[in-house]
């Protein structure tokens, strides 16, 4: 069954059974690789994508609810790589094996979109159901913080640099 989709601001046409999960339609029908299995359950946040703005968990999505909605993949964020999460993840190192990376950056954009200068509880209601088996949750929180100053014009911070008061997840 054709399915017209947007994304990443461009219109395709696939022809896919209309009960497949959005995650295989980007990854193998759109060869769009950078959103990533991890637990086909939606309860890991690797393939989270946003759809209208919003993030969701592109295991679980059929195709066919999708319809004109927006799709935003991690590819679609930024093409030149200058969106401000992705700006602070390189500055401040924060992916170990990176797996889970392109998830998290893309839950991370949709908590800065609602809420620009969230708090540490904030980040960490937001992306309590994003996992990281590296755990580098602090890393991960302190990246948000720096891509909320960046988004506001902050001043740069030298790499490996991390909020005060920072604790566990």
């Amino acid at each position: 069954m054709k399915h017209a989709l947007n994304v990443n601001g461009k219109s395709v046409s696939v022809d896919v059974p209309p009960e497949m999960p959005l995650l295989w339609v980007l990854r193998d029908v759109l060869d769009l690789r950078g959103t990533k299995y991890g637990c086909g359950i939606a309860v890991c946040g690797a393939c989270t994508v946003h759809l209208d703005g919003a993030p969701v968990r592109s295991c679980q999505v059929p195709v066919s609810v999708v319809g004109r909605a927006a799709v935003t993949t991690i590819e679609g964020l930024s093409g030149d790589g200058s969106h401000p999460v992705q700006r602070a993840w390189r500055e401040l190192d924060v992916p170990q094996c990176g797996y889970c990376q392109a998830g998290q950056i893309m839950a991370a954009a949709a908590l800065l979109a609602k809420q620009p200068r969230p708090s540490a509880a904030d980040i960490d209601t937001a992306m309590n159901d994003n996992l990281c088996r590296c755990a580098t949750y602090l890393r991960i929180r302190a990246g948000i913080q720096r891509a909320s100053e960046l988004a506001s014009g902050g001043a740069k911070r030298g790499p490996g640099a991390a909020a005060a008061g920072e604790s566990g997840r």
